[in-house]
């Protein structure tokens, strides 16, 4: 089973669902807004800095990330998602290059090392080795740069009767994509579960450095059935929305972030 070319398949479809979506407002990232979240926002910057992002979709965080201040690749499966993105690196005005790869076949479609390597939300599923996954990270950092990843966390997969721990054989269902806007047609997708542990450990045997590991209590997406609202005021007055979900009441956590160095 070519999981690549499945995966591939499915996300070039997706990619022009998800554009034309509110979920993602392009309009009003072209207007100025900015697509990133509290948490990344909180923990992470790049003033100055170059950041590559490992499966950037179509490139919305990546260009974010430029308006703050990054010089910015990113390197995308899917060759609809990329030329979107350099479309909208265009129509925004940022310079960023954009690269149509894998991720295991990143370092050699990448001419330097960054200060930043950054991937986010939904992304480690589709990665079948992150052994393969973390050795790319450290070899696409320079010494001393920075990975920081932000996820959503692998134990809310149990609430929808996927495992938590990692196994050799994936998950392939029949999905339709995740925007108010789906059709209702569905594609195979192929993903693996991962463990907390299995993807800290991973990092580790790779050479890098934990500088963080922290869990979130919410989600900034509402992405998950179940999830109830609530309004949250940071402490610069900005009100953000959060989702959270309850098990016995007891909030589940639904989002973790790491920070790693290369030595």
């Amino acid at each position: 089973m070519d999981y690549l070319a499945i995966n591939q398949s499915a996300w070039n479809k997706r990619t022009h669902t998800h554009v034309a979506s509110k979920f993602y407002d392009v309009e009003g990232f072209l207007s100025g807004k900015s697509s990133l979240k509290e948490i990344e926002l909180n923990e992470l910057d790049v003033q100055g800095k170059s950041l590559l992002h490992l499966q950037c979709h179509f490139g919305l965080d990546t260009l974010s990330w430029a308006r703050n201040g990054a010089e910015v690749t990113g390197i995308d499966l899917s060759s609809t998602a990329i030329e979107k993105a350099q479309e909208l690196a265009q129509q925004a005005g940022f310079e960023a290059e954009f690269i149509c790869t894998d991720v295991y076949g990143t370092p050699k479609n990448i001419s330097k090392q960054y200060d930043i390597v950054f991937t986010s939300y939904g992304a480690l599923c589709w990665l079948p080795d992150l052994d393969q996954w973390a050795q790319v990270v450290n070899d696409c950092l320079k010494a001393g740069g920075e990975f920081y990843m932000v996820e959503f966390h692998p134990l809310e997969a149990l609430f929808d009767g996927y495992s938590y721990f990692s196994q050799t054989e994936p998950d392939v269902d029949e999905e339709g994509t995740y925007t108010e806007n789906c059709s209702g047609e569905k594609d195979t997708l192929i993903t693996w579960p991962h463990s907390i542990s299995d993807i800290i450990n991973a990092l580790l045997r790779a050479g890098l450095k934990l500088a963080h590991y922290n869990e979130f209590d919410f989600s900034p997406y509402n992405c998950f059935e179940g999830l109830v609202e609530e309004t949250h005021i940071q402490a610069s007055g900005e009100q953000v929305l959060r989702y959270y979900m309850e098990h016995q009441e007891q909030r589940v956590p639904l989002v973790y972030s790491i920070s790693a160095t290369k030595v």
